[in-house]
């Protein structure tokens, strides 16, 4: 199964909100929710525990459980006829050149929350946003604040799929949450977001108000070293110039780094989800990205996550993820507007460049006070004059919307589970949903690896379009 020997050991991550190092005991809830819920399911409000429910359009083709892997399913990525799915415990190759029945290639154990994983060429590239003992796949939990704790980005060979090599580490300013991938030709740029410094942490000071930007040289990998550490929220104090959170804005996350950043190479634009503000910047120098322009909700937004260019690079998709993924955020208490996606237009040209909110778009849904449920990610359907998107909800399920008039954005499809559990919260859900090749695939925190088949004419002509790589945080051009 191409096994790399390591320990299953679980421990808390060094950085929230999302889920820790290991699978979370469920929380108990009230008596009143709980019974709220059952009653729900009994009368076909929500559907049963672990039922499935979709809209007409589409068709549940594939379920892979879950095998050697006990930890959180996390992100996607894909090239040619393989899927990569990274879980808290390591990574996971798919053979999905049948989509109906994808096949286990390989399972890779390399613990470290999240490991949040994109490929390029024969490269594979891996974040580990926990403390660990050092940089090996054997690593232990280890606090932060030891200094010969180890947190960053890995590199593996994947030119065999069926025995990826691990052939580099690179050690970055607390961790690495997430990255992003700028290629440029004979080099692969790593843009690094990671957040939450303490003063009790040696490799994780504050202010820590930037993204660590790495370069890895295709042909010699081994030489991947931190280029850069551009500071996005310059500012005067110990905190930079960032949000400032509570109790300045109640309920709003300080910024203290990068969630997620989505970059578009081929309009030379960058999208951040910085904890408290969403920006846009410049990336025609990949080692020198440049911020173009900085917004703040503090009305609806507690936590920016992620972001999604549409194909014209005049709309940014940014998602909130109120609750940090593992709190029940899609009920009438919560409402449309907070823990849910805010769809800016970008107006002006070049460095004058402004993002302009729009409108709101969440699920329309309700879902049980035990299902977490919140955005989360999700790329874009490629249709020619449309901006279709599908977005993975947690236990809220997959969503594909439509947001080409900006102001009124509406669902088009679903695919939903029942809730884990009618008595206790329990994480789990769709952490990703993303389109490649016709096919809909998501990576179920708890479930496994689905596979989903879109039949509307709408989103029909989305199925010409054939990628050879896909990491959904370098956007591509697909219609170059």
């Amino acid at each position: 199964m191409g096994l790399l020997a390591a320990l299953l050991t679980a421990g808390p991550a060094a950085a929230t909100p999302d889920p820790g190092d290991g699978p979370a005991a469920g929380e108990k809830v009230s008596r009143s929710d709980a019974a709220e819920a059952r009653a729900a399911v009994a009368s076909g409000e929500i559907p049963g525990q672990d039922e499935i429910v979709h809209s007409d359009n589409i068709k549940h083709l594939a379920n892979i459980p879950k095998e050697a892997f006990t930890g959180l399913n996390s992100d996607l990525a894909f090239q040619g006829k393989y899927a990569f799915a990274g879980n808290y415990d390591g990574f996971r190759i798919f053979d999905i050149s049948n989509p109906k029945a994808p096949r286990t290639v390989a399972q890779v154990l390399c613990p470290g929350s999240q490991n949040d994983v994109s490929v390029s060429g024969n490269l594979l590239f891996l974040s580990t946003d926990s403390s660990r003992s050092d940089n090996s796949c054997n690593s232990t939990t280890q606090p932060a604040t030891e200094k010969s704790s180890w947190e960053g980005m890995k590199v593996f060979d994947i030119s065999d799929k069926a025995n990826p090599k691990y052939v580099a580490a690179v050690e970055t300013a607390c961790g690495s949450h997430t990255h992003s991938l700028v290629p440029d030709g004979k080099n692969v740029y790593i843009y690094v977001s990671s957040y939450s410094p303490s003063a009790t942490f040696p490799d994780c000071q504050p202010p820590h108000d930037g993204i660590s930007v790495i370069k890895v040289p295709r042909n010699a990998p081994e030489k991947a070293a931190v280029v850069n550490f551009p500071v996005l929220f310059p500012g005067e104090g110990p905190d930079g110039g960032g949000n400032p959170g509570g109790p300045t804005n109640p309920g709003v996350s300080k910024t203290t780094g990068c969630h997620d950043i989505t970059v578009l190479p081929s309009k030379d634009l960058a999208a951040g989800a910085c904890m408290g503000d969403g920006i846009l910047f410049s990336i025609k120098d990949p080692a020198h990205p440049k911020v173009i322009d900085q917004v703040e909700d503090n009305v609806n937004f507690a936590f920016w996550h992620s972001a999604t260019f549409n194909q014209k690079a005049d709309k940014v998709v940014f998602t909130d993820e109120l609750g940090g993924g593992g709190a029940a955020t899609c009920n009438a208490a919560i409402g449309p507007n907070r823990g849910a996606d805010g769809i800016y237009d970008i107006v002006g040209k070049g460095d004058k460049r402004k993002l302009v909110f729009r409108s709101y778009y969440k699920i329309p849904r309700h879902q049980a006070d035990t299902e977490n449920c919140v955005a989360h990610n999700g790329s874009l359907i490629p249709v020619k004059g449309k901006d279709l998107m599908v977005q993975a909800w947690y236990q809220g399920g997959v969503s594909v919307w439509d947001f080409t008039d900006s102001s009124a954005p509406k669902e088009i499809a679903y695919f939903e589970r029942g809730p884990l559990s009618t008595d206790t919260l329990q994480v789990g859900g769709s952490w990703s949903a993303y389109y490649y090749n016709g096919y809909i695939y998501s990576n179920d925190i708890a479930k496994g690896f689905d596979v989903l088949k879109l039949d509307d004419r709408r989103t029909d002509p989305a199925k010409r379009v054939r990628l050879g790589e896909l990491n959904v945080q370098t956007q591509p051009d697909y219609f170059d």
